[in-house]
């Protein structure tokens, strides 16, 4: 070789590089002291948002009510409105929450055990049955479970049918739950995840329990999975309309066809059917309202 050539080219080993961000992270996680420590700081975040906001809670009052009935709930909210929830709940009753076995679905079961809240692990989606053998014997004993009917990976704001499998046969209603902040980020995530912040206001919704006929066929099971999806998709616009965030309160109002009904007049009764042709309306208009969160 000349003292001028260059070196040959190597072949790429096809060794991906150590520290990309995906590997360190997953490094990070699985170190113990440090998955503790994220754990933490998520319950101290929680804590410092709920504490530096002026809370207003609204529908809770039914709830409560079979709550303090000794009465066992399913509380369902969706994916990307899982953060606060634990405020809103307030020990109230032993709640149990459908976490996913993933990783990060463990975080989130340590970051949430700081509150008296339990775990179970499984999905509604995913490896269903043992999870739902896991609720009902939560909802036999007594003791709520709480669900968020599209997670653990989308799509966003899309119910799918394992909470009114499981509402159906332990015969426990489900109470769809959000909130929302006047200050957030909404992060670039499936599940448009909100991300609250301090100095501003805050509105936890309660909705109406849904009560699940225990001798309804599969097209009653796919109606009443239709209008869970929408008292949920309704409460959440409602949320965000009374913390300020006009623009998604307008399309609430839209969908809904009357600027002055309320977050449970929306949407019908827990006893009847949703609107023929509501299930194609509600998918478009739940795009609109995703795309316009960012």
């Amino acid at each position: 070789m000349s003292p001028t050539s260059s070196p040959p080219l190597r072949r790429s080993s096809g060794v991906r590089p150590i520290f990309t961000r995906r590997g360190l992270r997953r490094r990070l996680l699985h170190h113990p002291w440090l998955r503790l420590a994220v754990c933490w700081g998520i319950h101290c975040y929680i804590r410092l948002i709920y504490r530096t906001n002026r809370w207003t809670v609204e529908g809770a009052e039914s709830a409560h009510r079979r709550l303090a009935e000794g009465e066992a709930l399913i509380g369902a909210f969706w994916h990307g409105r899982m953060l606060m929830i634990p405020m809103a709940w307030q020990r109230a009753a032993p709640v149990h929450i459908l976490i996913s076995a993933h990783r990060d679905g463990r975080i989130i079961a340590e970051a949430i055990s700081y509150f008296g809240v339990g775990a179970i692990a499984g999905s509604t989606r995913r490896g269903g049955a043992a999870a739902l053998r896991n609720i009902l014997k939560k909802l036999k004993e007594g003791d709520c479970v709480a669900v968020t009917p599209d997670g653990p990976r989308g799509p966003a704001m899309v119910a799918g049918i394992g909470i009114v499998n499981a509402a159906r046969l332990a015969q426990a209603p489900i109470v769809p739950l959000t909130y929302a902040t006047s200050r957030r980020r909404i992060l670039s995530t499936w599940d448009r995840f909100h991300v609250p912040l301090p100095f501003g206001r805050g509105v936890f919704l309660w909705g109406e329990p849904i009560k699940i006929g225990a001798d309804l066929d599969a097209a009653g099971l796919e109606r009443m999975r239709r209008l869970v999806e929408a008292r949920m998709i309704d409460m959440v616009r409602e949320a965000d309309r009374r913390v300020g965030h006009a623009e998604a309160g307008a399309a609430a109002q839209t969908c809904a066809g009357s600027p002055q009904a309320s977050a449970t007049a929306r949407v019908p009764a827990a006893s009847g059917e949703p609107a023929e042709g509501r299930g194609e309306a509600l998918s478009a208009d739940r795009s609109a309202f995703l795309d316009r969160l960012g």
